[in-house]
């Protein structure tokens, strides 16, 4: 399951700054020109800019430009979770859900799920609806609450989510399909997701 759950959708997520050089090792790294990506983010990074941040912690994720290095990866990634940014709460999540770099750490984990999440963050709504899926992690199983975040999750175009929206919507009841839908339509990012729902808890 951590394997499908966690796949590490590590999508940059990089958007204009106004930090000069950054536009330039953002496009170095997408032209694969990780050398150049690595001069030009790595100041940036340790002058506390959280794309940067984010950007290096995935080089050294990926080894690209650096030997892979998991411990500077969850550095810098937490470096930029710690200012905010979605993408890297999600990666920190997810290493910790895995124990890489670091103690394995199911509540931390679902922290940094939950922080990115309600940010709006598609794999970190799609990952916390399997949680309450499948009672992982010590999550309560809550159908309602799984099919909430796959809705959400499906919203910004995670496939994976629609998909099991899909199946898990086939043993839920009209009154449970109901509330998640309700809860989906009343939440704005940047809000708490619930935690509870009135209908989700019933096992199968």
């Amino acid at each position: 399951m951590k394997q499908s759950l966690f796949a590490l959708l590590l999508a940059a997520g990089l958007h204009g700054t106004a930090f000069a050089g950054f536009a330039e090792g953002a496009n170095a790294y997408n032209a694969r020109d990780y050398a150049r990506a690595l001069k030009e983010v790595a100041p940036l990074a340790r002058a506390g800019h959280v794309d940067a941040q984010h950007l290096l912690g995935l080089m050294y994720y990926m080894g690209r430009g650096v030997a892979r290095d998991y411990r500077q990866a969850m550095l810098w990634h937490r470096k930029a979770a710690d200012q905010g940014k979605a993408d890297a709460q999600y990666v920190v999540g997810a290493m910790y859900y895995t124990g890489n770099a670091v103690p394995l750490d199911h509540k931390a984990a679902i922290g940094w799920f939950r922080k990115a999440a309600e940010q709006g963050h598609a794999e970190a709504q799609h990952a916390l609806g399997l949680m309450y899926r499948y009672h992982a992690a010590g999550m309560p199983q809550d159908k309602v609450l799984a099919y909430m975040l796959w809705n959400l999750a499906a919203a910004s175009g995670n496939a994976n989510a629609t998909e099991q929206r899909a199946a898990i919507a086939r043993r839920m009841t009209q009154e449970q399909i109901d509330e998640a839908q309700a809860l989906s339509r009343a939440w704005r990012p940047g809000t708490p997701l619930p935690t509870q729902s009135r209908s989700g808890g019933a096992a199968g």
